[in-house]
């Protein structure tokens, strides 16, 4: 008896420690957050969101596609200008923050016009995490959040 006492808490610690992994195994540990698109006004949309790295490696959003639009694109923006990009950084412990005047995403040849009210989903490709998959909300076309971005 006490010989499978002893094996089942060794097996219980090990599933246990094979649970810790996330930020302490050197690899991305991504979320999204404060997504919301604007209402769009003609047959392009833009995108906003906050990609959040709790992990120990940096990672990079390398594609983005929905079943809303033709082709969704990554831009950045500098100085003012903006300008599409192969790829976005996200480093670790920190936070690639897409935002109304700055990094974005563009929604290009629209399927479909998405209403405030309706959501939007999205999947998001890395370098070497595995891919997201995010409901954006649409919100109203002169939408400005008062927290995050």
């Amino acid at each position: 008896m006490r010989r499978r006492a002893g094996a089942a808490l060794a097996v219980a610690g090990a599933l246990a420690l094979a649970g810790c992994g996330g930020a302490d195994d050197g690899s991305a540990r991504l979320s999204v957050g404060s997504a919301y698109m604007p209402q769009p006004v003609s047959d392009m949309a833009a995108g906003f969101l906050t990609i959040t790295n709790d992990g120990d490696a940096a990672d990079r959003l390398t594609s983005v596609s929905s079943d809303v639009a033709g082709q969704v694109t990554v831009h950045e923006t500098v100085d003012g200008a903006m300008q599409e990009v192969e790829s976005l950084d996200i480093p670790a412990h920190g936070s690639l923050v897409l935002e109304s005047g700055g990094n974005h995403l563009m929604f290009e040849r629209l399927k479909r016009e998405p209403k405030q009210g309706q959501k939007v989903s999205v999947e998001l490709r890395f370098a070497h995490s595995n891919p997201v998959t995010v409901e954006i909300p649409v919100k109203p076309a002169t939408y400005r959040p008062t927290t995050g971005h």
